[in-house]
């Protein structure tokens, strides 16, 4: 596979290049990460951002494709380095004690959350299997197609559109049996194509 114009220029160190990359996947690198659970308190979704970023520049050289196979080239460091930061935290014991439950009532919106009702969206994906979650949160949310998302969960596409296909099932399902809080949206991103079909 060739490179494309703005990944030859990337590779070559061209800060109009990493300065495009950035503005078209920096934003949905970060929306994803915060879906994502992080069990280490002392780490930020920002953190795990900022790494994937340097690490990509390091290793930008290794990488062939296109501008769209950097998006899950991407995600899949973000990913590597969201699960080496779970690994240390486990061994820093960082995580809160307010929380350990595992039952997440009230997750904290950011004031980059526009969405009104995405606390509830988040508790809907915090429900689901985390393979289901991490596909859906990727496809649904961040708009990455099968193959890069394949490529970020490092799985297979057929893996992902079968996961994708059950996770969707499964919030059709929860969507007849639980009412929607007074101001969540019909059409959020995601939740649309979500909705019980007559």
């Amino acid at each position: 596979m060739s490179d494309d114009a703005t990944v030859t220029a990337a590779k070559a160190g061209d800060p109009d290049a990493w300065n495009e990359l950035y503005l078209a996947y920096a934003g949905r690198l970060l929306l994803w990460l915060r879906a994502r659970q992080v069990a280490d308190s002392a780490v930020t979704a920002e953190d795990v951002a900022s790494e994937a970023w340097l690490v990509a520049a390091r290793r930008i050289r290794h990488f062939s494709g296109t501008r769209d196979d950097f998006a899950g080239w991407l995600f899949g460091i973000g990913r590597k380095v969201s699960a080496n930061q779970a690994r240390r935290g486990a061994l820093r014991s960082t995580a809160t004690l307010l929380d350990h439950d595992g039952d997440d009532d009230h997750p904290v919106v950011t004031p980059h959350d526009e969405v009104v009702g995405l606390d509830w969206v988040r508790d809907q994906l915090a429900r689901l299997p985390k393979r289901e979650r991490d596909v859906l949160a990727c496809m649904e949310v961040v708009g990455l197609d099968a193959a890069a998302t394949a490529q970020a969960l490092g799985m297979t596409a057929v893996a992902v559109r079968v996961s994708r296909h059950r996770g969707l099932k499964r919030l059709r399902t929860r969507m007849g049996d639980d009412v929607r809080p007074e101001g969540a949206p019909s059409s959020a991103p995601g939740v649309a194509v979500l909705q019980p079909s007559d």
